[in-house]
Parts: C-alpha cells; structure tokens; sequence
C-alpha cells in the first residue's frame, strides 16, 4: 500500500457520514470497502427493515461503527414523526430517580442492539441554565450541575448495560446560550469560575462514568479560547489533560451553520471540508459530518468533500499524520470494543 492510499484509509476510518434510504447506497458500499470507520443513521434510515441494513453494513465491514442521533424524548430518530416511549432527559431529570434513569437507556439501549445499533449519540449534559435556550431545553435534565452530572452518568450506564457506546454532548456546553448552533455561533460570555463549577461538572462526571465519546459543540468561550470548541486545541487538551478523557472525541456536525460562518465556507459542503480539516488537526478523532435531509445531497458529497480535504491537508503536512493515526486507532478500538460486547458490560 502506497502512501497516499493508506493516507486515504486512514481518512476514511474517522470519518462518520449519514445517508439516505434504507438500502446501502454504492457510494456509501464503495467508502465501506475504502476504509470508512463509521455511519450515523437519522430518521430517514430506520423506516425499513433496519436490522437487516445493519446486518449488511456490518458484514461489508464488521468493525464499522454504527450509530444514531439518539436521545429518547423528542429527539429519537428510532421513533421520528411518532410518538416517543421513552421520557425525555428533562423528565428524567424532574424525577429525579437516577435508577429510572439508568433502566430508560438500557430500554433505550437495547431497542438500538435490536436494530443493530452499536452507539447512541447521547446523553446531552448541557446544564439547561438559560430558559430562553432554542435548541437544548426539554433535551437537558435540568438546570442544576449537580442533577445533569448524576443523570448523565446514570444514562451512560444504562446504555453500557445494553452493550452500546454513549456519547455526552455538547461539550463544553450549550446550555446558557440564546443562540442555536445549526443556525448560527453561540458565545457563551461567562469566566473560567463558572465554567468550571457549572458547564464542566456534567461533562467530568461523563468521563468517570466511562463515556465512550465526548462530542464538542460548535460553542465558543472566550476566556477559554475565540475558537468555537469543535475546533480548538485548547478545548480538546481540556478534555484529555484536565478531565482525564481517554476515549473518542466526535464533533457536532459540521454541516451547521454555526461552524460554516467560523470557517467563512460558503456552503455546507464546503464547511464539512473545511471544518473536517481544522477539527482533525485540533484534536477531534471522530467527525461527524451531518445528515443528508437537512444539509442537501446525499450524503456522498459531504463524505468526498471531507475525504479529500483530510487526505490532502496529511499529505501536505498540514496536519500530521500521527494526529491522523491517533485519531483512527482510537476510533478502532473503541469500535472493536462495542462490537465484541453485544450482551453489555
């Protein structure tokens, strides 16, 4: 293998694109056998028989990560346009029975394993501190540190007893903010006080509950750093040096609007390519590219856009290609783990 296909592989692997439909389309068949790490499914993709597109995702390719934006409550892509069984994180929260909790993300959990499902792309630990939030409210427990570091945990738990991986977003949090970020770049104007006994509580207590995935925000926090989150190294050396996160970083997706102004890209494809880049070379080790419905496309143009720019940004040494591999074997391993776990931990 030359250099410049295994620098291609290497792309592929951390690289998580969504799609359209609820067969494999070739574009997506064709990435799979280049290297492609992992999916995200959206609601579009589990209105068929979704245990048996999972069962030929995964037999293209058996340590392929898939994955689903899903919360539970209003925010479930298992039940979109219906009613959802399970309550939301803020129900869960004004119970405040942590057992509840845990036993709703095992259900939640399992449904997921049914489907084939290996991760769910939750909990949210946002602490929900502003009322007029437009984007986070019902998602989050509550508006107390102390509840949504307790629940999240609990969530973790109960979807590590169903044997799926859990990701706690939107780190570092987008709770007091006005400003939603798939439409614009929340700032979050507070000091490195509150920051740290408020929006970092929830997130440390993900880390010790053994969250698989921390997923940056497209959040900025100037007394940390003018870059929003999902882009900053200062962030992601937080993440590790500070919280002691050893896992996966994923970021949101970076079809939102609130890092495709931060990038000046003047569409969302061109915002993927050029966020891919700059969230790779910071520290991100998953990038989560957006789903399709929403973004335009297929999903395809997004996942070339990215796979170029990464490729070609490592063969320049734009990027290293240590940052690249690190990113890929952590990946990997995480994905190796989750798929050789089905009956949970």
């Amino acid at each position: 293998m030359g250099a410049a296909e295994r620098i291609e592989r290497a792309a592929a692997s951390v690289l998580m694109p969504g799609f359209l439909g609820t067969e494999p389309p070739p574009w997506l068949v064709r990435a799979i056998e280049g290297g492609l790490g992992s999916v995200l499914y959206f609601g579009q993709n589990f209105t068929g028989d979704t245990a048996r597109l999972s069962a030929e995702l995964h037999r293209l390719a058996p340590g392929l990560l898939i994955a689903s934006d899903e919360e539970g409550g209003a925010v479930s892509r298992l039940h979109a346009g219906g009613t959802p069984p399970y309550p939301s994180h803020a129900e869960l929260g004004a119970a405040d029975d942590t057992g509840l909790t845990r036993e709703t993300a095992r259900r939640l959990g399992e449904e997921l394993a049914g489907v084939g499902v290996d991760a769910a792309l939750s909990p949210v630990a946002d602490v929900n501190s502003d009322p007029l939030n437009p984007v986070i409210g019902v998602r989050a427990f509550g508006d107390r540190p102390d509840l949504a570091a307790r629940h999240g945990a609990a969530f973790i738990e109960g979807l590590h007893r169903a044997g799926r991986a859990a990701a706690a977003k939107h780190f570092p949090g987008h709770g007091d903010t006005r400003t939603d970020s798939h439409a614009a770049l929340p700032v979050i104007d507070i000091g490195a006080g509150l920051l740290a006994e408020r929006e970092l509580v929830p997130f440390a207590a993900a880390v010790r509950a053994g969250a698989d995935m921390v997923m940056a925000g497209h959040i900025v926090v100037p007394a940390v750093d003018d870059a929003p989150a999902s882009v900053s190294p200062r962030w992601y050396a937080l993440l590790r040096e500070e919280l002691g996160f050893t896992g996966v970083a994923i970021t949101d997706a970076l079809d939102m609007k609130g890092l495709t102004c931060f990038t000046g890209a003047a569409d969302p494809v061109e915002g993927v390519a050029r966020g891919a880049v700059a969230a790779l070379a910071a520290g991100a080790d998953l990038l989560c590219l957006g789903n399709p419905v929403t973004a335009g496309g297929t999903g395809e143009e997004a996942y070339r856009a990215a796979l170029e720019a990464v490729a070609a940004a490592v063969a320049a040494g734009e990027v290293p290609e240590s940052r690249l591999a690190e990113a890929s074997a952590r990946v990997a391993a995480m994905a190796a783990r989750v798929r050789a776990e089905p009956s949970g931990r």
